[in-house]
């Protein structure tokens, strides 16, 4: 029991005692008899009745003489109605009235509203303080892990080995402070872990931990801000203080973007006052508070790096950014090796061909790749997984669940096999596209009737405006089909075209591949919007004029219109193939790579070991 719990039934047993008390001074210290109506009706008649006070149900008073048992006083419960009473007189009978105890209900109607009140102050305290009440609503909720409760070392983190490196100078500084002092140099106070969600940044920071065998504070940057101001900054002076007392440790602090996003953006950091930007201030003063050779390192994480606060970002504080990746071919190779260690694999499943089929996916992507994969050879009964149901599993997660009780009318099912057939076409022509591994009609995911999975060989970073415009070629190779076979357009390219757009609009506003407007950047990044002293125009925000603004839609559309266009040609030009693919994806549903080189007439690409999803 808690000391608040403590003070509240202190409380309570302190008004209990006092009703008591009040209870026996007026029954017991002065001496009162209770006697019967008819007996009282007796006294007044003989004119021992000295005074009476007269209530609704009672009579009270005093007797000139004592009773036999030495009271002078009495009190009595008056019978209704009067006429009853003489009744009973006249025939001698003996009577009295009686009422219900009114000691209990008097007592609980003062103490149950006290109790209820105390009730709802505590339960308020509770969900308002989180884990102490009310009373403990400024103490940091930071979960303590020492090195047996992490169980994760670098040994466990693969696909990030530019990150380790950088992470084993902090585990070799609290291991061996001293160390890194000897010739004036100091440790950063903080570094933060910078990457797209689900490459491993809290991992890494478990890690760290794990291997310099230190306290472990973790918290999220959410669990600081309440809804009263001040709540968040006690917090993190909380938090310091208990990471102080038990120095060396870390803490870390995931999401850092919820308590560190830039003030004088917008409306809600504007005032100064508020609960977030005091918080933040606090969290400030904390850095600038603490020399790193005390034994303390900050690490935190984030995937939002473009919106925290430039005073976080400064030398001084987190001065060191680690970036945490997407893992390229072979950390994918190596992070599956990981996770495949838990599974019982058929001896045809490779890792680096499970790796080929993954480009773009992350640590978090491939552990789930590996789960689904497990669980699909167990739904089908089998006693281990095969590369076929990573296949199945890749499948799954980029195109969705299959559905195959959506039901299409033959029309329907028709125009889906032309569009799909028109993507795979398009990308089986022109030279450099990425391979096409398969095409089906079978609907997936949400409002997929149709999905064609091409396979990059190799992972990409750079591409040129002749490739991006291949690639906007294959994406309204269905748009194309349907213009040729029926000369009508549908729904069903919505998608494609969102995705064309966005393509065009990027190469004419931020990688200036526009003649007409020539290598201006019309679109800034992201991360420029909080740069410098005074704030950039935000991201919804432009500064160029009325007049550039209409050049750019035009030349958007006009790269959009080109590259259709092209792409109606090659279609028409190829449309015996585009027929003859269609039926027999009609037929069967599902097209793998062999059977569309076959219809296509063209053959394979040249193809790394284990293909790629695109």
């Amino acid at each position: 029991m808690n000391k608040q719990k403590f003070n509240a039934w202190y409380w309570v047993a302190a008004l209990f005692g006092l009703l008591a008390v009040q209870y026996v001074a007026a029954v017991v210290v002065q001496p009162v008899a209770t006697i019967p109506y008819s007996q009282f009706q007796q006294l007044l008649a003989e004119g021992k009745v000295a005074e009476v006070g007269v209530s609704d149900r009672f009579l009270q008073g005093a007797l000139k003489e004592p009773l036999p048992s030495g009271q002078t006083r009495f009190t009595t419960t008056r019978v209704e109605p009067p006429e009853f009473a003489e009744e009973l007189s006249r025939h001698g009978v003996r009577y009295t009235g009686q009422v219900e105890s009114t000691f209990l209900r008097d007592l609980l109607s003062w103490v149950l509203p006290v109790l209820l009140f105390v009730g709802v102050w505590m339960w308020l305290g509770r969900r308002l303080g989180a884990q102490g009440g009310l009373m403990q609503i400024g103490k940091s909720k930071a979960k303590v892990y020492v090195e047996a409760d992490t169980g994760v070392t670098f040994a466990d983190v693969a696909g990030v080995d530019e990150a380790k490196d950088e992470l084993r100078e902090v585990v070799d500084f609290l291991r061996e402070p001293e160390r890194y002092g000897r010739l004036g140099g100091r440790m950063p106070k903080g570094v933060l872990l910078v990457g797209p969600p689900g490459t491993g940044k809290t991992l890494l920071a478990k890690a760290v931990a794990g291997e310099a065998k230190v306290p472990f504070f973790s918290i999220s940057g959410a669990e600081f801000v309440e809804m009263f101001v001040g709540v968040g900054a006690a917090r993190v002076r909380d938090l310091f203080e208990q990471a102080r007392t038990r120095a060396p440790a870390i803490i870390f602090i995931d999401e850092l973007d919820a308590l560190g996003r830039a003030r004088g953006i917008g409306g809600a950091y504007g005032g100064g006052h508020s609960e977030a930007e005091q918080t933040l201030n606090q969290l400030l003063v904390e850095l600038d508070g603490f020399d790193s050779r005390s034994g303390l390192v900050i690490l935190a994480a984030t995937n939002r790096p473009e919106i925290l606060d430039p005073a976080l970002l400064r030398a001084g504080r987190f001065d060191r950014q680690v970036l945490v990746d997407r893992p390229d071919r072979p950390g994918r190779v190596q992070i599956l090796k990981v996770h495949l260690r838990k599974v019982k694999l058929a001896p045809d499943v490779d890792a680096e061909a499970v790796a080929g089929l993954t480009p773009g996916f992350t640590g978090a992507d491939l552990a789930n790749l590996v789960n689904e994969a497990a669980l699909l050879a167990t739904r089908r009964g089998a006693e281990a997984v095969t590369m076929t149901d990573f296949g199945n599993a890749v499948e799954r997660i980029v195109a969705g669940l299959e559905k195959r009780n959506r039901l299409l009318n033959p029309k329907e099912r028709e125009v889906v096999a032309y569009h799909e057939m028109g993507h795979a076409l398009v990308a089986l022509s022109l030279p450099g596209s990425d391979p096409v591994h398969k095409v089906s009609i079978i609907p997936r995911g949400i409002g997929a009737l149709g999905y064609t999975i091409q396979l990059p060989t190799e992972d990409r970073f750079l591409m040129t405006r002749e490739e991006l415009e291949r690639k906007m070629m294959v994406m309204l190779g269905g748009r194309a089909a349907e213009l040729v076979v029926y000369n009508h357009l549908s729904t069903g390219a919505a998608n494609d075209l969102q995705r064309v757009t966005d393509t065009a609009r990027s190469m004419v506003t931020r990688y200036g591949m526009s003649e007409t407007l020539g290598s201006v950047a019309y679109e800034r990044d992201p991360r420029s919007f909080i740069a410098g002293p005074t704030p950039l125009p935000g991201p919804h925000e432009r500064d160029f004029g009325e007049a550039t603004a209409n050049a750019i839609d035009t030349e958007v559309r006009a790269i959009v219109d080109g590259t259709l266009e092209r792409t109606v040609q090659l279609l028409r030009e190829r449309r015996e193939v585009l027929e003859r693919a269609a039926r027999r994806l009609l037929e069967k549903e599902t097209l793998d790579e062999a059977e569309l080189i076959e219809l296509a007439g063209q053959p394979a690409a040249p193809m790394a070991k284990g293909v790629a999803a695109g």
